[in-house]
């Protein structure tokens, strides 16, 4: 297993930095999940957000490859632009809106198929809790995803598994999925098997919100995840916040080319 030691997290400095991480979203939901990105240019995965967000990478220290990364749009872009990337394209948000405190969303959050162990994802983790802790954010929502060429038999899983251990969000977090997934009747005999992603919230404290989105584009259903820093499990908390590396200075952007893409 990769040592944790051999990687670092930080902010996107440089376009270069950016174009990296495009690269690798690219080779992850492109080339290994086959999904249909509305754009793609020589290999990379971009948009007009990618212009206004913070871009948060993992590197290896010895390589200086990009082998993880995520995307993070805060409250203060988003209500510029008009809205969450994408949060708002497959979710009803008006309850999450109501919520007092500050949101930030991340998404096209990806792994190296090499590096796609609980390292990687803890260091990834500690980033985020930086740049939580740094910008004074009080919620982290996001969209964990579920493969569904099973048929959605894994999603049906997961979804009884969050009912039954009381991991849904009350009604008044609760969202509406805007392409709803067809109801399956649930085979108990089904084995979970956990997307880190959605493993790592749910570790952290996070609660699902609800019925997931079909995402027919990337074959996957997504459920909508929210994390209130009020609730993070202690022993995770503890854990990241401790090894929370600062963040360099957030970058001001301009939201007038987030719908450029």
């Amino acid at each position: 297993m990769l040592a944790e030691k051999m990687l670092r997290v930080r902010l996107a400095q440089s376009q270069y930095d950016v174009i990296a991480c495009q690269r690798l979203r690219y080779e992850v939901f492109a080339q290994e999940m086959g999904a249909k990105l509305p754009t793609s240019h020589l290999g990379l995965d971009k948009d007009g957000f990618d212009e206004v967000c913070d871009h948060l990478l993992v590197e290896d220290c010895v390589t200086n490859k990009v082998v993880a990364c995520t995307r993070i749009l805060t409250d203060k872009i988003a209500n510029e632009v008009g809205g969450y990337y994408y949060s708002d394209h497959e979710f009803d948000l008006t309850k999450i809106r109501s919520m007092s405190g500050r949101v930030m969303e991340i998404g096209r959050t990806c792994v190296d198929a090499d590096y796609r162990n609980g390292a990687t994802i803890s260091v990834l983790w500690s980033g985020l809790a930086g740049f939580m802790l740094e910008e004074g954010f009080d919620f982290l929502m996001g969209c964990a995803s579920v493969p569904v060429a099973d048929g959605g038999v894994q999603v049906s899983a997961i979804r009884q598994y969050l009912q039954d251990k009381n991991l849904l969000a009350d009604r008044e977090r609760c969202v509406s999925p805007r392409v709803p997934m067809p109801q399956l009747s649930h085979n108990t005999e089904v084995e979970i098997v956990w997307p880190p992603l959605l493993k790592a919230y749910l570790r952290l404290g996070a609660k699902v919100c609800g019925d997931p989105c079909l995402d027919v584009e990337f074959g996957v259903a997504d459920f909508f995840i929210l994390l209130d820093v009020q609730d993070l499990n202690p022993r995770y908390a503890r854990h990241f916040l401790q090894r929370a590396a600062p963040m360099p200075p957030v970058v001001e952007h301009s939201a007038s080319l987030a719908m450029a893409a």
